[in-house]
């Protein structure tokens, strides 16, 4: 989500936003699994491949056609079923007869759905045969998105459709079960694993859609486009439509970097962005391992008010004001989180603490000084680890001090403590360790430990980095 740079009236306004979202109920709370529970060594089901085609209407609120998901079982049992996590149902639910959800399901094949749950966000589908240990299957079904009728990263804005966390994905499965964590309203709760997409959309040429991936365009219909979509070793596909002004650049560094802005936003804003996001993906390459995703969209607006901003694989949502976007800091989420994934419900620091840290670095911001008040916490229950139903339990208006300001503040004081030069060569192999794969705090800290003689047991104790 979006960033901390602009100082205490962005991070006012950021926890206002939050503490605005409604709160998760307790029948929708998933329990908590404790402040860092150790990873599995083993998750299931692994390299998924998409299929999708999907046909828009008019405007692009309503898109229907079929998703074909295949997948090994890594495990070493037999495995019986899947998990299917359709997240754009998450504010609304199961819908109503003359209202039904956002993100519907049909005619499966390949197994035997089940009623959904977790609000209408889990579909769990039984194989047609048990899978065994090393083998792949497939299911598929129809599927119909109607683009909700909200400001939103899946939702609408005038004439412009976003269909973020839209697309049905694969949950996981690891020594700790089935992971069917909620959408607690703010934040992620997302944790899924690498795979490859190829996405056909076919829609009205006068809508332009940006999308995760390396899009290539052919004529359709008459009046029609069909952009096919190719993403490779990510954890989501996310694209947007609408009457979209568009610029494409390279970075200095060979990326390229198609911007996409609605009329309405401010062009001082998106000259900044075209300055930051460039140099940012350039850097970031630099410090943690060259960006992998070929194109990176960029989609400006300054309606994004409502939820702030949203990284996807090779695709981010920039709420754009005329000092610019949280552009660096969604970037960054192209390594945390995108590159080096993590269970985002159980574990938010992974991905946020980190991207603020990046952040941080490309505008060198001063940070020499935030480790004076390590002490100092909002309540005594508080940790840098705790996961998303911590906060969803009444406790979310200490999120953004936690996970976005002790999170990073801590990386700080880690390359503080190890040295600059061994702090980005611990990073550097963290992320080379982990690519395209899972990461926990556990992993983290071990690799930290690795790159100094030095005890950290006081500095995880001092940050409640448990």
């Amino acid at each position: 989500m979006m960033s901390l740079r602009y100082g205490k009236a962005a991070l006012v306004a950021f926890a206002a936003l939050l503490l605005a979202v409604p709160q998760a109920t307790a029948q929708d709370r998933a329990p908590d699994r404790g402040l860092s529970a150790p990873a599995a060594a083993i998750r299931t089901p692994d390299r998924p491949a998409y299929q999708v085609a999907l046909r828009a209407d008019a405007d692009g609120s309503h898109w229907t056609g079929r998703e074909t998901v295949s997948f090994r079982n890594s495990a070493r049992t037999p495995l019986r079923s899947v998990d299917v996590r359709l997240w754009g149902n998450a504010p609304d639910g199961c819908g109503t007869p003359g209202k039904p959800s956002a993100v519907r399901v049909s005619r499966v094949r390949g197994g035997t759905p089940h009623p959904r749950t977790v609000g209408c966000t889990a579909l769990r589908i039984d194989l047609t045969a048990p899978l065994a240990p090393g083998a792949r299957a497939a299911v598929s079904f129809d599927l119909a998105l109607t683009v909700p009728d909200r400001t939103a990263r899946f939702g609408r804005e005038g004439a412009h459709r976003y269909l973020g966390n839209a697309l049905p994905v694969l949950s996981v499965r690891d020594a700790q079960g089935r992971h069917l964590d909620p959408d607690v309203g703010f934040g992620e709760s997302y944790y899924t694993l690498a795979g490859d997409f190829r996405v056909v959309l076919d829609h009205p040429t006068a809508l332009v859609v940006p999308a995760s991936g390396t899009t290539t365009r052919r004529p359709g219909a008459a009046g029609r486009t069909v952009s096919t979509s190719i993403a490779r070793g990510v954890r989501d596909f996310a694209w947007a439509a609408g009457p979209f002004r568009t610029k494409r650049l390279t970075s200095p560094g060979g990326i390229r970097v198609n911007a996409y802005w609605t009329a309405g936003t401010p062009a001082a804003g998106i000259a900044q962005t075209l300055k930051d996001a460039p140099a940012s993906v350039d850097e970031f390459g630099r410090r943690f391992g060259r960006y992998p995703y070929g194109e990176l969209d960029l989609v400006m607006s300054d309606r994004f008010d409502t939820f702030g901003s949203m990284e996807y694989p090779g695709f981010v949502l920039l709420w754009t004001l005329p000092e610019g976007s949280p552009a660096a800091h969604e970037i960054a989420h192209q390594w945390f989180y995108g590159i080096v994934g993590n269970d985002e419900y159980a574990a938010p620091w992974l991905d946020e603490s980190f991207a603020q840290y990046a952040n941080e670095l490309y505008y060198r911001l001063p940070t020499e000084t935030c480790w004076k008040d390590a002490g100092i916490w909002p309540s005594d229950t508080a940790a840098i680890t705790r996961p998303m139903g911590y906060y969803a339990a009444g406790r979310r208006s200490e999120y953004v001090q936690v996970v976005y300001l002790r999170g990073s503040c801590a990386l700080h004081d880690l390359r503080r403590t190890l040295g600059a030069p061994a702090m980005e060569r611990m990073l550097r192999g963290y992320v080379r360790d982990h690519w395209q794969g899972v990461a926990t705090t556990a992993d983290f800290k071990r690799a930290a430990q690795a790159a100094t003689t030095k005890d950290l047991g006081p500095f995880w104790t001092r940050h409640r980095i448990r």
